[in-house]
């Protein structure tokens, strides 16, 4: 899978994959902007054109006969927002008892601007006490890159303008739809 996601995202494309990418077991991968459906495909095809697998969430309604195993082999992870149980802290137990877990997460949200970020994917690297990769896609460089290793302190608000200062340099495949 690696190869040919290599080939479709630099060949056909036209990105490049700045590596490196530090090789750590678990992680949170906050990837922004998010402003288009081709955030996935080329977020998803970058990450697995270096050889490895990220997890990301997905809507539960999705996850029907035959896209159930498309998604699940993409490794997919179905929400179902009705639930009672905090999907964060489901995630930070699913990193304590897998050796290996990159959770993919758009920290908008949305495609759509907002304002305020979730917080969702920074309390889930807290309570996993994994580290944030923050991954920028850069349309105006074709670049998908690491822009920092970040560890959460608990500190929810000094850390997030820490975090959004990381993508100020980020061109969005729709900047209006970009809000840092």
């Amino acid at each position: 899978m690696g190869n040919l996601s290599k080939f479709i995202i630099n060949k056909i494309m036209g990105w490049k994959v700045i590596d490196p990418f530090p090789v750590i077991p678990k992680c949170v991968l906050a990837v922004a902007p998010h402003t288009s459906n081709w955030d996935f495909v080329v977020g998803k095809l970058a990450y697995n054109s270096l050889g490895r697998q990220a997890n990301f969430l997905i809507k539960a309604e999705w996850f029907f006969f035959p896209f159930n195993i498309i998604f699940s082999k993409m490794g997919g992870i179905p929400v179902n927002r009705d639930r009672k149980e905090s999907l964060t802290n489901k995630l930070a137990k699913e990193f304590k008892v897998r050796k290996w877990m990159h959770l993919g997460i758009t920290p908008e949200g949305t495609r759509k601007p907002v304002k305020e970020w979730k917080k969702g994917f920074y309390f889930i690297a807290l309570n996993a006490k994994v580290p944030i990769l923050l991954i920028g896609l850069d349309y105006g460089k074709k670049e998908a890159r690491v822009l920092d290793m970040f560890y959460p302190t608990g500190n929810y608000e000094v850390d997030i303008l820490n975090i959004k200062d990381s993508f100020k340099d980020i061109e969005a495949k729709k900047p209006e739809n970009f809000i840092l």
